[in-house]
């Protein structure tokens, strides 16, 4: 059972977070861009702080080794980014950064509104741009399905709650992604493909989890810690900052409401998953 629900969590994060970022980054909603940001943010955060901290707190482990783990865990991601700003600047001698895909959100809306400034960009990466943004996500996707699956062995609705955390956090990511690999691979339907069998392996890394937690089930509380690591930072450095525009009260106003709907998501979720448990 757990294991169905685990590779059931890790194909809608994967695979249906593609598709939402392509109805986003290909015309449909693309106004909602900003919106998405906030609620992805609130969602994150409200995970690891409402739900995957505190299922590791409760554990038998240790207060002070959690905490520093998370820090560690803030620390690894925050130079994780690096290596992958100086590897897509290096390699495209392109200073703009593409943060594991999140900043890209700029160029889809761009692309969705039709700025020539995403065709530029495309055009300057496409011969290495689209593989190395495939890799990139295969493993991420890879680390994502880890953190569901650890997340499910802990206890189902944990497990849900992540799931649709991690979708929320993939769509402006993957709106990126779609961007560049429209340039490179000519079509829509094949940029779409590929980043679909790129989430996939969310799935892969499911199963991956499942193997490795259940052998190591006194080190779960200590995954949980990582997987909100990895969402705190995700949610404070690539979308917060993107949120960080001078806005009109009114834009603001949506802004705090849109991350209050992510965090009352990531609640009820979790409540209705109790009723049902």
């Amino acid at each position: 059972m757990t294991l169905f629900a685990i590779l059931l969590g890790t194909v809608l994060a994967g695979v249906g977070s593609v598709w939402i970022a392509a109805a986003i980054s290909l015309g449909v909603l693309a106004r909602y861009t900003q919106h998405m940001l906030s609620l992805a943010a609130g969602a994150l955060m409200a995970t690891a702080f409402m739900h995957l901290l505190p299922e590791a707190f409760e554990s038998a482990a240790g207060a002070h080794d959690l905490f520093a783990l998370l820090l560690v865990g803030l620390v690894f991601f925050f130079l994780l980014d690096k290596a992958e700003l100086w590897h897509h600047g290096h390699e495209h001698h392109h200073p703009a950064p593409v943060q594991r895909g999140h900043a890209h959100h700029a160029h889809a809306s761009a692309h969705a509104h039709g700025h020539g400034d995403a065709h530029d960009h495309g055009h300057r990466e496409a011969r290495s741009g689209g593989w190395s943004v495939l890799a990139g996500d295969s493993v991420h996707a890879f680390g994502d399905g880890i953190l569901i699956a650890s997340a499910f062995l802990a206890d189902i609705r944990l497990g849900v709650v992540a799931a649709l955390a991690v979708l929320a956090h993939e769509v402006p990511h993957h709106m990126g992604d779609l961007v560049v690999l429209r340039q490179t691979s000519g079509t829509r339907r094949a940029a779409i493909v590929k980043v679909s069998l790129a989430g996939t392996v969310t799935a892969v890394g499911g199963l991956f989890g499942y193997w490795i937690v259940n052998r190591l089930e006194d080190y779960l509380p200590y995954f949980l810690v990582l997987a909100s690591s990895s969402f705190v930072y995700v949610a404070l450095a690539d979308l917060i900052p993107q949120l960080q525009k001078r806005l009109s009260a009114r834009e603001t106003a949506a802004q705090v409401a849109w991350l209050g709907v992510g965090i009352g998501l990531v609640t009820v979720v979790s409540v209705l998953a109790h009723a049902h448990h």
